[in-house]
């Protein structure tokens, strides 16, 4: 595998293969210092967040219109503000070295960086430093030379036509792509059309693992 791979591009998912991130509401309640409150836990305020958050981070919502439905779906247990503190807090920290491995791979003669991210707005924005809030940017992503997202293309993993689209902004062929997920389903569709894909444990060290991977396909010494 490795030894035939003609790998052009490195292309990364954002959260939990670059970044920290809360994985659920309860987590990302508590990391804005919220409680959850009657009217949020139920199954449908759960269902209704997730169908606002597809639309959201597909661009079909803008960013008022989003907090308010959430509101909304919530049964106004959590203001719009409140439910932008939440997204504020969503993303924790950059995975340690892994900022070191996009330098690395960016001073690497014949290869190109990428990010591919179901993400909406409101994160985006986190690559540089925020204009009024006081709140601490992650500058990883920012030093990839082609960024593409959910809320930009119109488009979330894993359905296939995020990974035509990918491949028709920047130029690379599938074969020539080697693309770095924490979710199995995306590692899938990526493989199945014909990209070299490898699924990263969140948990676990990721500079270590890409580090790995980038030698077995001979991306690095």
């Amino acid at each position: 595998m490795s030894e035939t791979a003609n790998i052009r591009c490195v292309c990364f998912d954002w959260g939990g293969v670059i970044l920290r991130i809360c994985r659920s509401f309860a987590e990302g309640l508590a990391a804005a210092g919220l409680e959850i409150r009657p009217g949020a836990a139920q199954g449908e305020a759960i269902a209704a967040r997730k169908k606002l958050a597809l639309a959201y981070s597909t661009g079909k919502l803008s960013r008022a219109e989003f907090l308010r439905a959430c509101s909304e779906a919530s049964q106004g247990a959590y203001t719009p503000e409140e439910l932008e503190r939440v997204n504020d807090a969503w993303l924790i920290e950059e995975y340690p070295g892994v900022g070191e491995v996009v330098d690395e791979l960016n001073r690497q003669p014949g290869i190109e960086t990428a990010l591919l991210s179901n993400t909406i707005e409101i994160h985006w924005e986190r690559q540089s430093p925020h204009p009024t809030k006081n709140i601490p940017h992650f500058p990883t992503a920012g030093k990839l030379r082609h960024r593409h997202a959910s809320h930009l293309l119109g488009l979330m993993k894993p359905d296939p036509a995020i990974y035509q689209a990918f491949e028709r902004e920047t130029g690379f062929r599938p074969h020539e792509i080697l693309f770095f997920d924490d979710l199995a389903e995306n590692i899938g569709a990526a493989r199945a059309r014909g990209w070299h894909a490898v699924q990263i444990d969140p948990t676990a060290d990721t500079a270590a693992q890409l580090r790995a991977a980038l030698r077995r396909y001979r991306v690095l010494p």
